[in-house]
């Protein structure tokens, strides 16, 4: 819902608003509507707001508690803020707003830390607590809104952003542990580590403390277990719990909120069943939005086929939106521009075109993603299960985008300091609390990969216009319960049975038994014609030479033969590599 940022200085200087400046003109699209700033001494915060709860000046921030002495910055919305607000009101506190940031206020003073285990929604936060000269900073579980930050000798910056934090000169080197990750993870480089060697992010389900000797304490708070309940449940009633869960979290993500909601339709079985379950409980006036592209020979550029089904069966208030491949490069650097980390994924451009439109009619959308994580939904899980071999091999074989002897191929000697991704994911499957190989892959994608991925590229690129995006497969509570299921029954039917039979009757079975389709952009994954010369030019540039990232002998053998360098999850290397290659250009170079 916003875009904050903020620094904590060490060196008994005051907080610069200049600063501040820079970095709030860095989120400022995040949030359109107003903006604050606020600086005591060594202690400053600067907020871009959009507007959803409490459209009064009374919800404007940096939130001043003079009361308390305490002041918050916050991204997000906390679906449970009246339930808290009446404990907490019952509790004795008086509240001069009808927000939920100020519920965080109190419910921080109240619970101290343990605040964020009460919150139940998608936050990044930080409170100054003048009276213990402490700063507060916390992510939530899944981390769904980001909160990236540089730490000198000097002092503590926080945004929204990577580009906020370089605008007040974090170091902007390359990190090479991250390099490998990017190359290999599907450009997911978990927290906290960036592509930028003075940028960090903070993880999941974490908070941090910053003390007044300015020692950092940094805790983990919740990250969930991947284990069958001690009583034996039958598959029928995994789904029922399955819907009754997941319709609450549609429920409670449609309630909060003082501005219109609407559904980002692709066509999917996890967008439409978002749709059906609105219906279901009871909202006639539905809003969709739908986006397509051009058809590449056999590769079909859009889902209207089964998006318009879902609109006549439910009789939504739908807008659909046609691009050409045209109009695509030229948006390239703009959508590029508003990642906060490179983002190779080919529907981040599609997501940025079309909330373009969306943030036209409305402000907050519900989202599909995290249903194929939480219930198995990509045919590489079956493949995975039925490998032999290491839990890293039979990950890797179907996961990672290229082998490490490949990444050495790739990168120049510089960055061959060793296979960091193996090493990380290694790391992850050796957590206890997990019954079998493939419920670690099922913790390890909901809960970190997805996090940097999908999660990553619909945050950023609806926040560019200002529009905010829900995800109610991502809902704690379901993620808890989707992660104590038998993985065979979450992949049965080829991915996603408990999706499936919940959408029963509910939905065309045309739309429950389609191939699994992803958001299609054919021109950034069969790269020909004027993408290819364009992705060249990038990997050949002056910039590029210089950067010298790149073996360039193998870089051409990529360009020469884009179609035979195809990674395990059907993505382009050609596009991966001038993807990185175009958001350093445009976000370090310039």
């Amino acid at each position: 819902m916003c875009g904050i940022c903020g620094q904590l200085r060490f060196d008994n200087n005051s907080v610069n608003s200049n600063s501040l400046n820079l970095m709030m003109d860095k989120i400022a699209r995040r949030g359109p509507d107003s903006k604050g700033q606020w600086i005591d001494n060594n202690v400053g915060f600067g907020h871009q707001r959009l507007s959803i709860i409490d459209l009064s000046s009374f919800g404007s921030q940096p939130m001043v508690d003079k009361t308390l002495d305490l002041v918050l910055v916050f991204n997000g919305t906390i679906y449970n803020y009246r339930e808290l607000r009446k404990a907490l009101t019952n509790k004795g506190y008086k509240f001069f707003s009808h927000s939920d940031t100020e519920v965080i206020i109190k419910a921080y003073h109240f619970w101290g830390e343990g605040c964020v285990k009460k919150l139940d929604g998608m936050f990044a936060f930080c409170v100054w607590d003048k009276k213990k000269n402490q700063l507060f900073i916390a992510r939530d579980r899944m981390g769904i809104k980001p909160l990236y930050y540089s730490i000198t000798d000097k002092a503590f910056s926080f945004a929204s952003n990577t580009q906020a934090l370089m605008s007040i000169g974090a170091d902007n080197s390359i990190n090479s542990l991250a390099l490998q990750q990017q190359l290999s993870l599907h450009a997911v480089i978990p927290a906290p580590n960036t592509i930028l060697n003075g940028i960090k992010k903070i993880k999941p389900g974490t908070t941090i403390t910053i003390d007044s000797n300015f020692k950092v304490n940094e805790k983990t708070y919740w990250y969930p277990n991947a284990t069958r309940p001690e009583e034996n449940h039958t598959d029928e009633q995994y789904i029922e719990r399955t819907h009754e869960l997941l319709t609450d979290a549609v429920i409670k993500r449609m309630s909060a909120s003082d501005v219109p909601i609407g559904v980002l339709l692709s066509g999917g079985l996890d967008s439409s069943l978002l749709v059906g379950l609105l219906k279901e409980a009871g909202h006639e006036y539905v809003r969709t939005f739908s986006i397509g592209f051009e058809d590449i020979g056999d590769e079909v550029g859009s889902e209207f086929e089964y998006s318009d089904q879902i609109v006549d069966r439910f009789n939504t208030h739908h807008k659909k939106y046609v691009i050409s491949n045209s109009q695509v490069l030229p948006r390239l650097a703009d959508a590029i521009s508003n990642m906060a980390e490179p983002m190779v994924g080919q529907d981040a451009v599609a997501f940025y075109l079309l909330s373009e439109k969306v943030s036209k009619h409305i402000k907050v959308v519900l989202s599909g993603q995290g249903a194929d994580e939480a219930f198995g939904g990509y045919f590489w899980y079956p493949r995975m299960q039925s490998e032999s071999g290491s839990e890293y091999e039979r990950f890797a074989k179907h996961y990672i985008d290229r082998t490490y002897e490949e990444y050495l191929l790739t990168v120049n000697s510089k960055y061959h300091t060793g296979n960091h991704a193996m090493d990380w994911l290694n790391k992850e499957f050796s957590k206890s609390n997990a019954d079998e190989f493939m419920d670690k892959v099922f913790r390890t994608d909901i809960t970190r990969l997805i996090v940097d991925d999908p999660v990553k590229r619909v945050d950023n690129m609806t926040m560019a216009w200002g529009l905010e995006a829900r995800v109610p497969f991502m809902d704690y509570k379901l993620i808890e319960h989707a992660l104590s299921m038998p993985p065979n029954l979450k992949m049965r039917e080829e991915g996603k049975h408990p999706l499936k039979e919940i959408a029963r009757g509910l939905l065309p079975d045309s739309v429950i038994d389609r191939k699994k389709g992803y958001f299609p952009m054919p021109a950034l994954k069969y790269v020909q014609g004027e993408f290819l010369e364009f992705m060249s030019d990038i990997l050949t540039s002056s910039k590029c030479l210089n950067r010298a990232i790149f073996n360039q002998n193998f870089i051409q053998n990529i360009i020469n033969e884009p179609q035979k360098y195809m990674t395990a999850l059907n993505g382009s290397r050609l596009w991966h590599l001038a993807l990185l290659e175009y958001w350093l250009q445009i976000n370090v170079d310039e």
